[in-house]
């Protein structure tokens, strides 16, 4: 069953997760009921792979979400002191010291600004520099948020194939049960017929 299912599984997203195995006819992917339970099992355990996946993918959807307004804010403010001239008056400004907490500062045209970098890390850039920078930054994260959410599309699109092929093969196997039963009823109910035809 599990070769069966890999060699259905190769192809793959551009992020390199899987497809589902579509099933299409069931006795293609089991051919007794005795191969039922391993074929189920199988399938659950690539749902679980998926939702998995889900879950990560929707963790990092959220952080880019909340990533890219402050990278488009920080840009806004860099292409600000860009566009300011040399000799312009100081502008007063507050910032935000910590959540509750903000200061008043004048600040003059400059050609260098400190950026965050993460891990406590700050750096200074030529204005230039700290431009191209960030709408790298941004393309970047915004490019990653649209490969999240196709990826999102696409393992909800993975689950549903995998919970349809579930149903198919119980299905297949509750008519494959019945359909024995059938069977012999019939066999018993002849065996019945030959014990009570009398002797000649």
């Amino acid at each position: 069953m599990s070769a069966k299912v890999q060699s259905k599984d190769a192809a793959t997203n551009p992020r390199g997760i899987p497809y589902a195995p579509f099933v299409d006819k069931v006795e293609d992917y089991v051919s007794s009921r005795a191969e039922v339970d391993g074929t189920m099992k199988s399938f659950q355990e690539m749902i679980s792979k998926y939702q998995f996946m889900e879950a990560n993918t929707q963790r990092r959807s959220a952080g880019l979400k909340e990533k890219i307004p402050d990278i488009r804010k920080t840009l806004d403010m860099v292409q600000f002191f860009k566009s300011r001239k040399p000799g312009s008056d100081p502008i007063e400004t507050t910032f935000e010291l910590n959540d509750t907490l903000y200061a008043k500062a004048e600040i003059a045209p400059t050609d260098e600004v400190y950026l965050w970098l993460g891990a406590n890390v700050m750096l200074s850039y030529p204005v230039d520099e700290a431009e191209t920078l960030l709408e790298s930054k941004l393309s970047t994260a915004q490019n990653n948020l649209e490969n999240c959410e196709e990826d999102l599309d696409f393992l909800r699109e993975q689950i549903t194939t995998l919970e349809v092929a579930t149903a198919r093969v119980y299905n297949w196997e509750v008519t494959m049960k019945r359909k024995e039963k059938a069977e012999r009823g019939e066999e018993d109910s002849e065996g019945d017929k030959k014990r009570i035809l009398p002797n000649r």
